[in-house]
């Protein structure tokens, strides 16, 4: 199934939880309610949040509950439903606890940026205020003038993760979503530590939805592709990662401990702005398309602030 975090256009009421049931938006609480009223059991009857931080903070109950929520709309005409135009849909998880992001994790990638692939993963941290919408616009603030582009495979945990063996990893995963770590270069260049190029407000796009791990079996393999004005510059595969999802999880999760929620940003592929001859960077008006099998596409405009 894939959740979103979703508001209706126009209305100023707070995101909800919903789901897609083929192109339309059904609300998971509304949902919930309609199928405990027509099949009331007491395994069914575990109450929804429509709040999505309450929800993720929930975990593995939010993501068995809304299993059976799906498998009935699927059954079942749901009340409401809303057009994918009718609505606006927001990062799946908007305020996770950790967002931890994994530098040049592909090995063409490693070599256009003149690094050494690393004998362990390189590990930096964003924050919740660089998060943006699959169709929110991108801020270029005035510091930067060398914003990049980063088409990532991102992971979300659906439950409380520390010292998890690499053979149990995928039971500690919600599912996965796209992720764009748009980078000022200039700035992340300037010091040794990445943070001040990696975090600017309104920067990281995540979306569209969180395909679950029951859909998407195989993360190891699926295509990558980024696009500028509709130009490609990034193609690769998952399965080219140095560093494997298995293995990220398991050596995060040896020092860190991981919650419902957070996210992971498994590193980009080669194709980047900054390694073209000469280098493309992201002026105003240009739009970044990121595309992962299995999972979809999400497109975001560059806006100058």
């Amino acid at each position: 199934m894939k959740l979103v975090n979703y508001k209706l256009k126009y209305d100023f009421a707070p995101n909800r939880m919903g789901m897609m049931l083929y192109d339309n938006v059904v609300d998971l609480q509304q949902a919930s309610e309609q199928m405990h009223e027509n099949e009331v059991t007491k395994e069914s009857a575990y109450p929804l949040p429509s709040n999505p931080d309450e929800f993720f903070a929930q975990g593995a109950a939010s993501l068995r509950c809304a299993e059976k929520v799906f498998s009935y709309i699927q059954r079942n005409q749901p009340k409401l439903q809303y057009k994918r135009e009718e609505v606006i849909l927001g990062p799946p998880v908007p305020n996770p606890s950790k967002i931890i992001c994994v530098g040049i994790n592909y090995a063409d990638h490693v070599a256009e940026m003149g690094s050494e692939i690393s004998k362990f993963p390189v590990l930096f941290s964003k924050f919740n205020n660089a998060l943006i919408g699959p169709e929110d616009n991108i801020h270029k603030v005035s510091a930067t003038e060398k914003l990049d582009y980063e088409a990532e495979l991102a992971v979300v945990i659906g439950k409380k993760a520390s010292n998890v063996k690499k053979e149990e990893v995928f039971e500690y995963i919600a599912g996965y979503t796209i992720g764009n770590d748009t980078s000022a270069r200039d700035l992340q260049k300037r010091t040794v530590q990445w943070l001040q190029g990696k975090s600017l407000d309104h920067t990281t796009p995540v979306g569209p939805w969180l395909v679950t791990k029951d859909e998407l079996t195989d993360p190891a393999n699926l295509s990558i592709q980024s696009f500028v004005n509709g130009e490609k510059r990034q193609s690769s595969n998952t399965k080219h990662l140095i560093f494997d999802i298995p293995y990220l999880i398991s050596f995060i999760t040896e020092l860190i401990t991981l919650n419902p929620g957070d996210i992971i940003l498994t590193g980009t592929p080669d194709g980047v702005g900054m390694a073209m001859t000469p280098p493309q960077f992201l002026q105003d008006g240009d739009t970044v398309r990121v595309e992962i099998e299995g999972i979809g596409a999400m497109e975001n405009k560059i806006i100058d602030m």
